[in-house]
């Protein structure tokens, strides 16, 4: 019996399709709602998975807004783990965002050498709020939808919850978010972030901030031992199967931003620290660069 590697095929795409619907829950960030109101949608919203939805969407009574950005990622893993491809990637996005709690994104993702290119488009909805007078604690209820160019069907559908907390002064904070894949399968996976957030400068027309977090992924995935069966001349291939629910990957993002009265820009290094589970050869740390831009369109 030797080691057979984990299998990418279902169970990583699952945790890619966790990622990405974190990270297309847009990302807000407000400081006082007396400041410029669009610098303050600005000065966390873009994709990826680093900041919440809450600060923005407390400092204000009334919003509706429509938020456009495309992310380019130098790199690309599964969970933190190389695939064997080197190979950039896209994200663009469309998310609209209203005082009323309701809130809804568009977004897709394009590898460099994946075939299709475009892999799938995903369509989330979702609702949220916040919990106690002082709006420490928030809350995000979705669900999305996955489209994919090769008619994949294993997971195409996603119920997830969100629960965030964050200090006085929103300089600390911690989310937990849960999700529950299904489709022709169906995977279980949490994803717990905490961050800080450091003005470098702070301007009139613009200001810099310095977000620094760190990510753990729980996630159930599968994982098999090949073993060779010989009777006689005739050799097979028996496959014994094993689902463990474990750490799978621990990220540290060091991204800095630049938001003025309608433009986002980030630019960010992340770092991922792989946990080796059940059969899985010893992993390598990862690393790859993040840039982000985006523009806000205030629809009051």
């Amino acid at each position: 019996m030797k080691p057979f590697h984990s299998i990418f095929k279902n169970r990583f795409i699952a945790l890619w399709l966790l990622l990405f619907t974190v990270a297309t829950s847009v990302s807000l960030h407000a400081q006082e709602p007396k400041e410029d109101e669009l610098d303050l949608l600005l000065d966390e919203l873009f994709f990826n998975e680093e900041q919440f939805i809450n600060d923005i969407l407390d400092s204000f009574n009334s919003y509706n807004f429509i938020y456009t950005n495309v992310s380019f990622n130098s790199n690309t893993f599964f969970s933190g783990r190389d695939s064997g491809i080197n190979q950039y990637n896209l994200v663009p996005q469309i998310s609209y965002y209203s005082s009323s709690g309701f809130n809804l994104s568009i977004s897709g993702i394009y590898y460099e050498a994946f075939e299709p290119n475009w892999d799938f488009t995903n369509v989330s909805i979702g609702y949220y709020n916040t919990i106690g007078e002082k709006k420490r604690f928030n809350y995000n209820i979705g669900y999305t939808h996955y489209f994919f160019s090769n008619g994949w069907d294993t997971f195409t559908n996603s119920i997830d919850l969100t629960l965030g907390v964050r200090n006085k002064k929103r300089t600390l904070g911690t989310k937990l978010n849960t999700s529950y894949l299904f489709g022709t399968d169906q995977s279980f996976q949490l994803v717990s972030r905490s961050y800080a957030n450091i003005t470098l400068a702070s301007e009139k027309n613009y200001n810099v901030k310095l977000r620094p977090q760190i990510g753990f992924l729980i996630a159930q995935q599968t994982t098999a031992l090949e073993q060779l069966n010989t009777q006689g001349d005739v050799t097979t291939i028996e496959y014994i199967y094993n689902d463990v629910f474990n750490l799978l990957n621990t990220q540290v993002n060091i991204p800095i931003n630049l938001s003025t009265k309608s433009w986002d820009f980030e630019i960010g290094y992340n770092i991922n620290f792989p946990s080796r589970v059940e059969t899985e050869p010893d992993l390598k740390t990862t690393g790859f660069l993040n840039v982000s831009i985006g523009y806000l369109i205030d629809l009051n």
